[in-house]
């Protein structure tokens, strides 16, 4: 009997965790060999359990939601949204994002696709990463699954994108493409990431751990090449830092417990990013509440 295609995509045999992290020309022909059933694995699986956790706006900060909600409806109102967000390093902000009563519903979520055991690329340059996946389409071996997907492309152009635009208005132009990648930090597996400067005009990054779920260490570490300043910054369940890709920041060792959190760039066509210290331009509020033509694709904010 044929097999459907999530039995053949879990049957399918994989290349080793190290081979995929040292990217072995195999890996790269692995993941383009099986696109497609992987891609159809994902849809099947999206369908077999109407009991899974369902991904939609209520897993927003209700404070947050509501002006998101309203900017979008009028682009005057945005202030609302920009006071929600403070800034606890030069150019980085944190705000609350995820309510955190409802984040359980989203760690509920990464748990069934890992169970779902279809074949996914962990994030390169994190060594031993064992709860890490790509979410992005652009990306190989990532989580397919419609539902996600919709959940995923929501998140980039109703909230980052526009929060970002808002922030740090320079990135306009340099905010049409996505990337994202989950990341589960293990006192015991990976500890730490050293300093480093993300390839995107801005970074989101975002706490995924539940109230109660306390973890020793794994604060990110800031830095500010000009005035020479450091701070490590952590932060609560739910909660987001934002910041441009170009501030070196560093993931300190995690000493006890778990950590798990989303990271989200945004950059620019051919991979084009602000120069660092370019002007920051006015521009009329509502050209920062709409989304790139080419991103227009069955896209309705509210």
């Amino acid at each position: 009997m044929a097999q459907n295609s999530l039995a053949r995509a879990r049957s399918v045999q994989r290349p080793t965790r190290q081979e995929m992290l040292q990217r072995a020309p195999t890996v790269q022909h692995f993941w383009e060999q099986n696109k497609d059933l992987f891609q159809d694995a994902w849809k099947e699986w999206d369908g077999r359990d109407d009991q899974r956790p369902i991904l939609d706006r209520s897993l927003y900060d209700p404070k947050l939601r509501d002006a998101v909600e309203q900017a979008w409806k009028d682009p005057g109102k945005e202030i609302a949204v920009k006071e929600l967000w403070k800034e606890v390093f030069p150019n980085v902000y944190e705000a609350q994002f995820f309510d955190p009563d409802r984040l359980s519903a989203l760690r509920d979520y990464f748990a069934n696709v890992a169970d779902a055991d279809i074949p996914l690329r962990p994030p390169y340059g994190i060594s031993l990463n064992r709860g890490g996946a790509m979410l992005d389409s652009r990306s190989e071996g990532y989580i397919a699954a419609p539902s996600f997907q919709a959940f995923y492309r929501d998140l980039m152009n109703v909230y980052m994108r526009p929060i970002s635009r808002l922030l740090f208005p320079d990135i306009i132009g340099y905010d049409t493409q996505t990337f994202g990648f989950s990341t589960q930090w293990q006192a015991d597996a990976d500890t730490s990431l050293r300093a480093h400067t993300d390839a995107s005009s801005v970074t989101l990054n975002l706490n995924l751990n539940l109230p109660g779920e306390d973890f020793s260490g794994s604060g990110v570490r800031f830095f500010d090449p000009k005035t020479r300043q450091v701070a490590e910054l952590s932060f609560a369940p739910g909660t987001a830092l934002i910041h441009h890709g170009s501030v070196p920041h560093e993931s300190m060792p995690i000493t006890k417990g778990e950590r798990s959190n989303i990271v989200l760039w945004l950059y620019g066509d051919r991979s084009q990013v602000p120069r660092v210290g370019g002007a920051q331009d006015a521009i009329p509020a509502k050209e920062r509440w709409t989304v790139p033509p080419t991103l227009n694709d069955g896209f309705a904010p509210f």
